[in-house]
């Protein structure tokens, strides 16, 4: 039976697992039983984050309409209260655009509102 060498197929996984850790800091980007430890966790945390990022924006999106609607007499709360018993459907994120970017038609939403 013929001999088979199989170095190249572990350094190319080894080389593909370094190129992914490429810029971390210690043994994490040098060697590889942490290298693939590294990547486990970047993994979980960036799964875990973009869930994460979603809740963020919803509050940036509560800060920037109440912000907004503190300019024009109104409280955050009883605001969106008043959207709900209108039965106006504007998510907060339209809402925030509206507020940063059209503040015409924002104030229109609030004197419909009021």
């Amino acid at each position: 039976m013929t001999r088979v060498k199989r170095g190249t197929i572990s350094l190319k996984r080894r080389r593909e697992v370094l190129k992914k850790v490429k810029g971390y800091r210690h043994g994490r980007s040098t060697k590889e039983r942490q290298a693939i430890e590294a990547i486990y966790h970047a993994g979980n945390h960036a799964f875990a984050h973009r869930k994460k990022k979603k809740n963020d924006f919803r509050r940036l999106w509560q800060v920037q309409i109440s912000a907004a609607v503190k300019e024009l007499g109104f409280s955050y709360s009883r605001f969106i209260d008043a959207l709900n018993k209108k039965d106006i459907g504007i998510n907060r994120k339209m809402l925030a655009n509206l507020a940063e970017n059209n503040k015409k038609t924002f104030e229109n939403i609030v004197a419909k509102v009021k």
